[in-house]
């Protein structure tokens, strides 16, 4: 099997679903994306979450400095990262009335 998944679909989101991904809390959160999903031009980082007691999966060296900020925050307790949209026609409705093309299900 490749690393990458390469396409889309309705498929694809289902089975992210009965994986678990997007759901839980703490130690017991999956996100709905790792970093091994797709390929990076850039830079992506797991970074240990000491909150939650897990690994923390990053796309960019912004998310990762922001998770920085958050961690050492007395007031956060719970950091879910690359949470997703489950409701995704919310969010093709929204690209659509602002003129956005969206990446959605086939």
């Amino acid at each position: 099997m490749a690393k990458y998944r390469r396409s889309w679909s309705r498929e694809t989101f289902n089975s992210y679903l009965k994986e678990g991904r997007g759901q839980g809390r703490g130690k017991g959160y999956k996100p709905w994306l790792t970093i091994h999903d797709f390929p990076s031009q850039g830079r992506s980082t797991r970074a240990p979450d000491w909150k939650a007691g897990r690994v923390q999966h990053f796309m960019s060296d912004h998310e990762v400095r922001y998770f920085y900020l958050l961690e050492w925050s007395d007031s956060v307790t719970d950091i879910r990262e690359q949470f997703p949209l489950i409701e995704y026609e919310v969010a093709r409705e929204i690209a659509k009335d602002m003129g956005i093309a969206y990446f959605g299900l086939t």
